[in-house]
């Protein structure tokens, strides 16, 4: 008994497969609005001076700056050393916030020092 399909029909089990798998794991890989949010920097500096547009590592991680304000992902290390880091590559900090909340002034002060 041969229980092969022509082969048009072949072809249409194989994009209907393709199509399936597609919509049942495709929805698992796109991002939803909280995972969206993720890309939201951790670090923002404020710089007292303007800098060219690019990106620097620092304080290990990847600072995206442009003007006087560079963005940054969450890295390893405490604020404060993030800061200093990115005070030896840009100057003088004028503000520093890490997930939202500001580096106290004398923190800033230090980072700055």
């Amino acid at each position: 008994m041969n229980l092969s399909l022509p082969r048009s029909l072949n072809v249409g089990v194989f994009a209907a497969a393709i199509a399936w798998t597609t919509l049942s794991f495709g929805a698992a890989v796109t991002p939803s609005p909280a995972s969206a949010a993720g890309n939201t920097p951790f670090y923002t500096a404020e710089l007292a001076q303007p800098v060219e547009g690019g990106t620097v590592v620092a304080g290990g991680v990847a600072w995206n700056c442009k003007g006087t304000t560079c963005v940054a992902p969450k890295g390893t290390s405490r604020p404060l050393r993030v800061c200093r880091e990115l005070q030896k590559e840009h100057g003088e900090i004028a503000g520093f916030t890490a997930k939202g909340e500001a580096l106290a002034e004398d923190k800033l002060a230090k980072c700055n020092g």
